[in-house]
């Protein structure tokens, strides 16, 4: 089995913001598609605007397709602080309207989920780590050029371990992707929140797929016995780590392609609000299902660093331990057919 080049966070920012735009879309990805109408995100996201001030309204608007837009990051190398307007920085009516638009396009699991990543930095905060630089209040939200029913436009929300980027054309929302709920402390040991297990399914499903492996098949899907310790698919390289290897989910059996795709689902589609979910269900079942690959990193031992990703002809996924006992776990879903709203 060979090893992996090991990306430190500063060196993935780096690396992503000159790689901006170079990718070129792989052989059998899945085109651009509108996914469901955009009205309700439109009128949440004009209402919330309406109730900033201009110095705040300023903050939270970029430009479409800028370089604020294409270096998405929820690492916490570039700090804790993440373009746009922060819930720390809003009166409770604005909080309102903020959580109004995330609400047209996160289903109440998704929003719950995001929730509890915030909190976690609550939780860090109080046992002394970033004490003073942490807060569940900041995550920022942000839009891109002007919501309007025609033309191009985007909203996000980001901070430390949260990333949600939606894209919007001539009235239809076309991409729901990158996506990122990330953790740490993953598993909370003690304290007001002991007991929160943010991403208990995108580990426990994906321990329950490589332990149900027969082992020639297990060693197959396992790429180096060195844990994935980072994603390699960030910012400007969405689409270069589309690369098919691991295990083809035509070698697995019935039961368990059922656990690879509810996986998938997790990722891809539980969070998302209807009809938003059921077009995504449709989408990321497109492209040749017995190819999609399953590739494990590391051992499968209970809160010990591992790494998973699955390659599919129209996405891929990824996650992380940052740390050896695994509680700090870093994960993405990239649309290799539409990054960031751009089809090439």
């Amino acid at each position: 089995m060979s090893t992996i080049a090991r990306p430190d966070r500063r060196g993935i920012l780096l690396a992503g913001a000159a790689l901006l735009g170079s990718a070129a879309l792989p052989r059998g990805a899945v085109g651009a598609t509108s996914l469901a109408p955009a009205a309700d995100l439109l009128a949440a996201t004009r209402a919330f605007l309406a109730q900033l001030d201009s110095g705040q309204r300023k903050a939270a608007s970029f430009a479409w397709d800028g370089p604020e837009w294409k270096r998405w990051n929820y690492f916490g190398a570039s700090g804790f602080i993440k373009p746009g307007l922060r819930l720390e920085q809003m009166n409770a009516a604005q909080k309102t309207a903020a959580w109004d638009v995330l609400a047209t396009v996160l289903s109440p699991a998704g929003v719950s989920k995001a929730k509890n990543v915030m909190l976690l930095q609550d939780v860090l905060a109080s046992m002394g780590n970033g004490a003073g630089e942490r807060s569940s209040e900041r995550f920022s939200w942000a839009v891109f050029g002007t919501p309007a029913e025609s033309g191009a436009w985007g909203f996000r929300l980001e901070g430390h371990h949260l990333h949600h980027s939606f894209s919007v054309r001539d009235g239809e929302i076309v991409s729901v992707t990158p996506s990122s709920f990330s953790s740490n402390p993953n598993r909370v040991t003690s304290g007001a929140q002991a007991g929160l297990v943010t991403l208990k399914e995108e580990e426990a499903l994906a321990r329950r797929l490589v332990a149900d492996l027969a082992p020639a098949r297990r060693e197959r899907a396992r790429i180096s016995s060195t844990p994935l310790d980072n994603i390699l698919s960030y910012a400007g390289r969405e689409r270069a780590n589309a690369g098919k290897v691991g295990l083809a989910a035509a070698d697995l059996t019935t039961a368990q392609r059922e656990i690879l795709w509810q996986l998938i689902e997790i990722y891809a589609v539980d969070h998302l609000a209807s009809p938003l979910a059921a077009a995504q269900r449709a989408r990321v079942r497109l492209g040749d299902r017995e190819a999609v690959h399953f590739a494990w990193y590391g051992p499968n031992t209970a809160e010990k660093a591992f790494g998973y990703r699955v390659i599919a002809d129209g996405f891929v996924i990824e996650m992380g331990s940052v740390d050896p006992a695994a509680q700090h776990l870093h994960t993405i879903y990239n649309d290799l057919g539409n990054v960031l709203g751009r089809v090439a």
